[in-house]
């Protein structure tokens, strides 16, 4: 199959999924002078796209025959599978020589699937999701893992680069998916110490900015501690990526775990804990909203203390 040179200005975009992250992603690609074509369940999430120049189109049929690119970030597995595969999908819409970019935290094994579907038309298909959270996305400093055909993803660099920092190719279809289950699994487990740690901080006593200060940059140190302490100690539980979202992941994590043979008690353990978060009605959270939950076991009133 040809592949398609991708220059800002004359390469079409098609874009779906208008999230917390999707909308800014979109955003820098409209910045480097892409022309967008834009799809979205509720179009009001859309609007400042839409103001920022982008065209509207009403499903994904229709944005893929707009586009020569069309990228997505929707919600869950289901959503993915619907918006690209179903009959009035990515790619029913799609010409041969055009490239689908999933960027959702999905399924390996549907991201093979789509591939060889794809291919079956003569389209490109690649997995690329991403990992950095609302402010990654908003400052274009995601890091993105890749799966996928080596040259169609140095045919997309003028994307990537608008939306990322840390770009690798991981290998074939699928592997970018693989990738991101060993981000969301170092996470689960990193963010339970986050809590703990703050919380322990707390009741001994100590001042949290303080404790801050002399912990976030030594070994302890991590992403998460760094960028979500302050908010966890401001009580700012506003999702950069939702706890329903994390739930799914360490799910996608743990069947695929459970498929190789491997057992990861520590990210079962941290599924647990984000599932009693889910129910006490904290879903549409933030991760950090974890300690919300690990507070509650203390008997500590984590918002009024």
């Amino acid at each position: 199959m040809s592949i398609m040179k991708v220059v800002p200005g004359q390469t079409k975009i098609g874009w779906i999924g208008t999230g917390v992250m999707g909308s800014s992603m979109c955003g820098h690609l409209l910045d480097a002078g892409f022309p967008v074509t834009v799809y979205s369940r509720t179009k009001e999430k859309a609007e400042k796209l839409l103001k920022k120049g982008a065209n509207w189109a009403d499903g994904p049929k229709a944005v893929a025959e707009a586009s020569d690119a069309v990228f997505t970030i929707v919600g869950y597995p289901p959503d993915v599978r619907s918006v690209i595969l179903a009959a009035d999908g990515i790619l029913s819409g799609c010409a041969a020589g055009n490239i689908v970019v999933d960027m959702t935290t999905s399924e390996p094994s549907l991201a093979v699937e789509i591939a060889q579907k794809a291919a079956e038309l003569g389209v490109h298909a690649v997995d690329a999701p991403v990992s950095g959270g609302d402010v990654g996305a908003r400052q274009a400093q995601l890091s993105i893992m890749i799966g996928g055909d080596a040259k169609v993803i140095e045919a997309l660099q003028p994307c990537w680069q608008a939306m990322g920092k840390t770009v690798v190719h991981q290998g074939a279809a699928g592997a970018g998916q693989h990738t991101k289950m060993v981000n969301q699994i170092l996470i689960a487990s990193n963010m339970v110490g986050v809590c703990e740690g703050l919380l322990y901080a707390y009741k001994a006593g100590l001042d949290l900015e303080t404790v801050m200060k002399s912990v976030a940059s030594g070994a302890a140190g991590s992403w998460s501690l760094s960028n979500l302490g302050p908010r966890i100690i401001d009580n700012n539980f506003d999702p950069g990526f939702f706890v329903e979202h994390f739930i799914k992941d360490m799910g996608i994590a743990l069947d695929e775990s459970r498929r190789i043979g491997l057992s990861l008690p520590g990210l079962a353990l941290a599924n647990q804990l984000y599932l009693s978060l889910q129910a006490n009605g904290h879903g549409r959270d933030g991760t950090h909203a974890l300690q919300l939950a690990l507070a509650s076991m203390a008997g500590i009133d984590w918002k009024n203390r």
